[in-house]
Order: C-alpha cells, then structure tokens, then sequence
C-alpha cells in the first residue's frame, strides 16, 4: 500500500515569525533501523507502507510526503541560566499535524535532517546513538504511564557525522503533542512581541488547554494549568529514578510532556546529588533538584505572560506569584501519591509520607539500588518472608529493619489484602528500566558494526517493565563496579 499520511498543519496557519520553512536533506542511503509499528497504528498509518523504500525515504527526510509542511520552529531558551535569545530548531524539522486515532493531534517531526536557519555552526545531523538513545528511553517512560514525546522511527542515513570521531549518522521521528516550549514565549517576549506572544499563548489553550477557553481569565489559568502538569511530570520522573539531565526552558515542553532525551540517565544507586550529564559540571540539574528547576523554568514562563494577565505590571507579577505558589502544593501532592503507591499504600494517611522519606534516608545511607528496592518490596509484605534479598541491597544499614517493621504495620492497618498490595506494587515499580550500563553497550555494539540485537532485546524489555520474565533478569540487575556509566552526552 503507498504510504498516505493525513496532514492537517495547524503551526502553519500561525504567522510567518513563528517558523521558517525549511526543506530536510535528502540522506544518501537511508535503511531503517527500529520501526514502531503499535504508534504507527495509533496513528493511523500503515506500518508496512512506512517500512517500505517510499516509507523510509519519508523517515530520513530524503522525500517530503503530501500534504506536509516542513519548518523549523523559532524559540529561545535559557542554558544552564543564561539566556540564548535565538535557539530554534537547528537539527529538526516539523513535516506536520496527524490526528491520532483517538482524536488527539500530534506532531511528527524529523531530528538530524540537516541544517536549518537556526542551525548557527552546526550540521543539523544526528548520530546514530544519541537517536536510538532517545528512542528506547522516551518508548520506556511512555511504557511506565510518564507524559512524554514518543519515537516513531529511526532510519541510518549512510552518511557519516562528525562528533569527537565520525560516526555513522542518523535520523528519528519524533512524535508529540506539541513542541511549543517555554523557549518559544521566551522568544517573542524577548522581542517585546505581545501580540506573538498572545497568539502562541491562544495556540495553546486552543490544542493542549482547551478545558480552558472559556474561563473569565484564560491566561492567569492557562499559566496555573502548565504549573500543575509539570509538577506532576518532574513527581513522576523521580518516582522512576529519572534525571532528565539538561532541563534548559527549551527542553520544558508546555504540553507536559517529556522533551529532548539528551544526556538523560537514571538512578541505580539511590543518590539524590546524582549528576550523569557530562555538560552539568555544576550540577545545577541534578536528580533532586529537577523540582526546584523545573519551578525556575515555569518563573520564566510567567514573566513571558504577565503582558497578557494584567495591564497593571503590580497586579500581573501577583497573578503569576500566586499561580507559581501552588508549584510545591501539586509536585508534593503527586510526589507522595506516586511513592505511597510505591509502597502498596492506597489511602494516605498521617505519617505515610515519614514512611516514605524514612526508606529513602536508609536507601541512601546503605546505598540501595533504586528499582531493586521498591520491586522486591512486594515479595516481603508477608512477617514471615525471607528479606535476604531486600537487605542485601543495603549492605550493612541495620537501619532499614525498623522501617521494614513500621511499613508492614501500616499494610497491615490498611483496606488491601497483602495479595492486592503486592500486585499493585508490581504494577507501579517496574522490573525493568533503561539502565545506563545496558544503554551504553548497546548502543555500542551498533555504532561499533556488531549487530542489532542487545539493543532489540533490551528494547522489549523496557516497553514491557512491569514484567517478571526470567530471560531477562540479567538486564534489571545493578552494574558491577567496572560497568557503571560515569557520565551520558547529548550526542549533539
């Protein structure tokens, strides 16, 4: 079947200054590397047509299908808290609008198709790891439940790219609600730009807000509605051990979701000051300050809409303090949620949270390895189960054994059965996550020339990571010494 994608650009029906149309470059010798076919059908494309030569030709960026519209979107952006006034799309290219099957309006967008106008000295290209980086870990944030841009495709171009060596280069088609980010308003409020920025701000509540347009004031609630998703976004990235990594205004997605897999880890030994992103030398993004980032970011995005909230400066500032203040109420309201879930609890209760903040203090103390803790804990609700294997990611903490006796007490006192406690807690804390470790040596053997199949495997593994399956224990087991990742790269 040829391959028929339905677009429907509404991006481009904004003003030109919001973009620049731009065509993507033709790739030598593409070949496809990692097809999602579950999102190709959700999005109502045909799997085998996008598979197909003309399909993959459409995935490299070497033809553009009908009815696309391909751009780059203007943003800005601060940069580890300096301000870039002109960012933009330097390596992506929006081909345009689909309508999911399900009625939601998504993106498709091309990243490493070459240059654009906001490329300044780079090529525009992507490399083969830092792509399949981001489609294996954006396919297992979607599959823990966490709001995030998803990987359609990810095609070899055949043409080498250059980085600290040349490696083999690469493209991804990226999926998201939308790539509006708070760098966009940051680039027309910077340009004293009101009507730009009224027009993205109606954009926004029009496809992503729109339980909002008719409120008396739809800006003051659209700022309060961003706060909201991106509370519990940064709640659910710390409940998977997540450290996002490089958590600039340009990568904070105004949708909610996760954006821009660059230098991104996760946790294996519980460590709140953990820093795996080779460029955070100051760890300013570190695992346990992603929130108070995260608040940072959405301070920027008020200063951008105080134009709209009020004509008086005062009265704005207020609107925006008042919205912002309602940040730590909502990230500690899905925070504790999240990890009394964890912890099997349904109905929270005075003292929960001590429970939760207890077993992190004895986790970071005995060094305990973040998923292993919380997944094992459904093995021992039961007084009589053998806890060799809980302990033993405590080393020599006698610490944890109080806490395991209080948290048992609370199961005890609470409406589930031991047996529903535990399934539900196998349903939350995944078996299986990306660990970086296993990441690397995948994408190694890939860029190196071996063949496909670790990362194969590990990519079944992590879109189904609530899953027991004995042939792959060894891929949710911690790294010894000589394995663990010291540090991840944005692969830009």
């Amino acid at each position: 079947m040829p391959l028929s994608i339905a677009f429907d650009n509404s991006y481009a029906r904004l003003p030109p200054r919001f973009y620049e149309r731009v065509r993507p470059e033709a790739a030598p010798s593409p070949g496809l590397l990692v097809l999602n076919t579950t999102l190709a059908d959700e999005l109502g494309l045909d799997a085998e047509a996008l598979a197909s030569p003309e399909g993959v030709a459409v995935l490299s960026g070497t033809s553009v299908p009908a009815g696309a519209d391909p751009m780059a979107l203007a943003y800005a952006g601060h940069q580890f808290g300096h301000f870039v006034p002109a960012l933009g799309d330097g390596r992506a290219v929006l081909l345009g609008e689909v309508t999911a099957r399900n009625g939601r309006r998504l993106d498709l967008q091309l990243k490493g198709s070459g240059r654009t106008v906001f490329s300044r000295r780079g090529d525009g290209k992507a490399a083969v790891g830092p792509v399949l980086r981001e489609y294996l870990v954006s396919e297992a944030m979607a599959a823990f439940g966490i709001p995030t841009t998803r990987s359609l495709a990810a095609v070899a171009t055949g043409e080498t790219v250059l980085r600290e060596r040349p490696l083999p280069g690469a493209v991804l088609t990226r999926v998201a609600s939308s790539h509006v980010r708070v760098g966009t308003f940051q680039y027309f409020a910077h340009r004293s730009d009101e009507d730009g920025v009224r027009r993205l701000a109606d954009y926004v509540i029009d496809r992503l807000y729109p339980e909002i347009a008719g409120a008396d004031a739809p800006y003051a609630a659209l700022f309060a509605s961003i706060v909201q998703r991106q509370a519990r976004l940064v709640a659910l990235w710390l409940s998977v051990g997540f450290v996002h990594g490089v958590m600039n205004t340009d990568n904070m997605a105004i949708s909610g979701e996760t954006i821009d897999y660059g230098p991104c880890a996760f946790l294996d030994a519980y460590d709140p000051s953990m820093v795996l992103s080779s460029i955070d030398r100051q760890g300013r993004y570190a695992y346990s300050r992603q929130p108070q980032i995260a608040q940072w970011n959405l301070a920027r995005l008020g200063e951008c809409l105080l134009p709209l909230l009020s004509e008086d400066r005062d009265q704005a500032v207020k609107i925006v303090v008042e919205r912002l203040s309602g940040f730590a109420g909502d990230f500690e309201a899905a925070y504790f949620g999240r990890f009394l879930e964890k912890l099997g609890i349904a109905d929270e209760r005075p003292g929960d949270r001590e429970l939760v903040t207890g077993l992190l203090a004895v986790m970071q103390m005995g060094r305990a390895d973040f998923t292993l803790a919380f997944r094992r804990l459904a093995d021992i609700i039961a007084p009589e189960a053998d806890t060799e294997a809980f302990l033993s990611l405590f080393g020599a903490n006698a610490g944890v054994e109080p806490w395991l006796a209080a948290w048992r007490a609370r199961l005890a006192a609470g409406n589930r059965s031991p047996a529903e406690a535990a399934s539900a807690m196998r349903a939350t804390n995944p078996a299986i996550i990306p660990r970086n470790h296993q990441v690397e040596k995948a994408l190694d053997a890939i860029v190196e020339g071996s063949d496909g199949s670790a990362y194969v495997r590990l990519l079944q593994a992590v879109t189904h990571p609530f899953d027991d399956r004995p042939e792959d224990v060894d891929l949710g087991r911690p790294p010894r010494a000589e394995e663990r990742v010291a540090a991840t790269f944005c692969g830009t």
